[in-house]
């Protein structure tokens, strides 16, 4: 009996400093079947950073013949440069059976979500999670104590969050952020579940 291709797409979306880096960094060092797909940029490369292993590093002429082809499966511009991951990058590593982990904003999850709503092979893979704190004070406490942005971009980025939470009921898990060790206990869990879901699974020999 040939064993159905239950490999996983994990989605994992949360507001700035809801701590998917960190769960995410911990479920691919605790998995090894788990890869994170390589994103597209058009920024130019960081020192230390490899085209091919860190991002794909395309110019924006490149980027944009991309879009138009409808080669994304997500894409964004942030801050005058653009992001975005390749359909062709995520399948190849679904049928490899390696299971793929991409963190994006809300708004990727949805581009995502509709791409797989016509595509079989993207529906059965993808799973979807949206981590964050309880509440916006909790996330405030949180981003003054990074220590990484002044107060102006710090209520900017929580007007943001407030937007981004609303969207949680589109998700399949709800995964309220408590503590980095709880978080990623849960998060594990999802993964293990998944895994085994009916819909992926071959019967048994009888």
């Amino acid at each position: 009996m040939s064993q159905k291709n239950n490999s996983l797409l994990m989605v994992i979306s949360a507001p700035s400093g809801g701590g998917k880096t960190t769960v995410c960094e911990k479920m691919l060092a605790a998995n090894a079947n788990i890869t994170r797909a390589i994103t597209c940029t058009t920024r130019p490369p960081r020192d230390g950073e490899r085209d091919g292993v860190d991002y794909y590093f395309l110019s924006a002429e490149d980027f944009l013949r991309r879009v138009q082809a409808g080669n994304f499966l997500e894409h964004a511009t942030v801050y005058g440069n653009s992001y975005g991951t390749l359909k062709s990058e995520v399948l190849g590593k679904l049928r490899a059976g390696k299971d793929v982990l991409l963190t994006v904003d809300v708004q990727g999850a949805a581009a995502i979500r509709t791409q797989a709503e016509s595509d079989p092979e993207l529906e059965r893979a993808l799973v979807e999670v949206f981590l964050t704190p309880e509440s916006l004070a909790v996330l405030e406490q949180r981003l003054k104590k990074r220590g990484k942005d002044p107060a102006e971009a710090i209520k900017k980025r929580l007007a943001v969050a407030r937007q981004e939470i609303a969207q949680w009921k589109h998700f399949d898990y709800l995964l309220i952020s408590t503590s980095i060790a709880e978080d990623y206990r849960r998060m594990q869990a999802i993964y293990d579940a998944e895994k085994i879901r009916q819909s992926r699974s071959s019967a048994p020999e009888l």
